[in-house]
């Protein structure tokens, strides 16, 4: 039982170290809900769940490709967009 823990969930400076954040950054992440992370053993310690993190990336992909086609659509003309009479 407590491997099955310790596989799904990991410290906080080697979720840092992957998203290229600080420590207190990925805290912040598990306090604003972003993150999900629980306080585990004793002393207790922040561990993060592991699935989570994969989420969060996953959202991040898709909140910046989203982004993206914003930007694209709003460089387009609208002869682009809708085509040109004629």
């Amino acid at each position: 039982m407590v491997e099955d823990v310790a596989r799904r969930h990991v410290p906080p400076a080697q979720v840092a170290e992957l998203l290229g954040i600080d420590v207190d950054e990925v805290i912040a992440l598990v306090e604003e809900g972003r993150l999900r992370g629980t306080r585990l053993g004793t002393p207790a310690r922040w561990r993060i769940e592991h699935d989570s993190v994969a989420e969060y990336l996953d959202a991040q992909v898709e909140e910046a490709r989203r982004m993206a086609l914003w930007r694209q659509s709003n460089a387009a003309s609208f002869p682009e967009l809708w085509g040109t009479r004629g």
